[in-house]
């Protein structure tokens, strides 16, 4: 056992071993992705029977701070489920492709819908939901086919997702996910002590084949994003739904999540896995990349079991969602121009994949952006290009954060990428990437 990690690990019983553990980690003392010594190691310095140390690490894994790799040993998780440090800022003149935030200017102002909404107190025991958002979730859902006989409102999509994976799942589920997929998405999994399972994508989605087998080998839940897939921007369409839902048809009581975290600025109609005769699912769909990230909040539609117990988990927590925050999505909803802003924003989150994609395919990278705010490029070695990346002036995201076994990448955030700048990135990635170039598909 090295000595600055024995330092760290004090305590007599597996409450104490984790805790201190778990400081270590907060302090930064342990980074991602450091590995711990082995429960026999830690068992012999303390002089502790390897049944206390086996436990501590249970409360770790639980918690989502260690993962254990089999042979590989056990190490801190990639993102441990504590509050992280600030990342330092980035040098003066980088352009930030990481940071995933929609363009403020494709945003719609809040100050005249702000001016307008009633601020009147909402007390406890009266409706936890907006009657009249709800209304307008329930048009917009049956617009695209989804039903919305249960609907409520969370505190955006990752708070809707986390809330339907409590209530119907426990710790060691293996639940099947995009590969790649959003790194929150993995991080909750972690958190949660669930096991994710690596579905293979392409441009329409989770590939039929690959869900079949992972169904197969046993899992409890599927997520799903059905449209600006986040790395991939990967767009579920009918084709593609008919062939799941024809793989999921033998497994009606999985439970299915979708995430429409960008919703009407995604840049595609919206599809869905799910329908009535499924007896666990639900979609969640944001206001983040329409409206406004700080708005956090989510409508989500799902089965009344489900609906019924995330509004009764919601009451004995938070109670319920700021009606402030619900009146101010109606009132944003209503305003007679809202539709043309979002369709202007999707065009213009449109112009800037495509800009991007032809720079690139100008060189002869390949890459992928259907839809959404990101652009995901294969290349052979991301922290080289990455790091080469930002010495050349742009700040993108290594893919190893998103993926489980699909191969390198990198994902290009274009939400606030003009299209000289495009150019400007490809020319300077295929510089990085030559001589000897290599690319991979998804």
């Amino acid at each position: 056992m090295s000595v600055s990690v024995q330092n760290y690990i004090t305590g007599e019983t597996a409450v104490e071993l984790a805790a201190s553990i778990e400081a270590a980690i907060r302090e930064s003392r342990l980074g991602p992705g450091e590995a711990l010594p082995t429960v026999r190691a830690i068992a012999a310095a303390r002089v502790l029977s390897p049944a206390t140390v086996s436990a501590a690490f249970r409360r770790l894994r639980e918690r989502g701070l260690i993962v254990t790799r089999g042979r590989r040993g056990t190490v801190v998780s990639a993102r441990p489920a504590l509050p992280a440090r600030r990342a330092a800022p980035l040098p003066e003149g980088v352009v930030d492709l990481a940071d995933g935030n929609p363009d403020p200017r494709l945003l719609p102002p809040l100050r005249r819908a702000l001016a307008g909404i009633d601020t009147g107190h909402h007390l406890y025991g009266q409706a936890i939901c907006d009657p009249e958002l709800l209304r307008s979730a329930a048009r917009q859902f049956a617009a695209d086919e989804i039903p919305a006989d249960h609907l409520t409102v969370v505190s955006g999509a990752l708070d809707g997702l986390e809330r339907v994976l409590a209530i119907h799942l426990r710790p060691g589920d293996r639940v099947a996910v995009e590969d790649p997929c959003f790194s929150s998405v993995l991080d909750l999994l972690q958190a949660a002590a669930l096991v994710p399972v690596p579905v293979a994508i392409d441009d329409s989605g989770p590939r039929p084949e690959s869900l079949e087998r992972v169904l197969a080998g046993g899992i409890e839940a599927l997520i799903v994003t059905p449209r600006a897939q986040n790395p991939s921007g990967a767009c579920l369409d009918p084709a593609r739904v008919r062939a799941l839902r024809r793989v999921l048809r033998a497994h009606p009581d999985l439970l299915v999540l979708e995430d429409d975290h960008a919703g009407a600025v995604a840049g595609a109609p919206a599809c869905t896995l799910c329908d009535a005769r499924r007896s666990r699912w639900a979609v969640v769909r944001s206001v983040s990349k329409s409206l406004g990230p700080d708005l956090r909040l989510a409508l989500m539609t799902g089965d009344a079991t489900t609906i019924g117990r995330v509004e009764g988990r919601t009451l004995i927590g938070m109670r319920w969602v700021s009606h402030l925050l619900q009146r101010l999505v109606v009132a944003l909803a209503s305003q007679p121009d809202m539709t043309r802003r979002l369709e202007r924003a999707a065009n213009g989150y449109r112009a800037r994949r495509d800009a991007l994609l032809r720079s690139l395919a100008d060189h002869r990278i390949e890459a992928q952006g259907r839809t959404g705010l990101n652009v995901w490029i294969p290349v052979p070695e991301e922290s080289v290009v990455v790091s080469r990346l930002l010495g050349a002036g742009w700040a993108v995201t290594a893919g190893e954060r998103f993926r489980i076994e699909s191969p390198p990448a990198i994902r290009v955030c274009v939400a606030s990428l003009a299209p000289v700048q495009a150019r400007a990135f490809a020319a300077d990635l295929a510089a990085i990437l030559a001589p000897g170039r290599r690319t991979h598909s998804v």
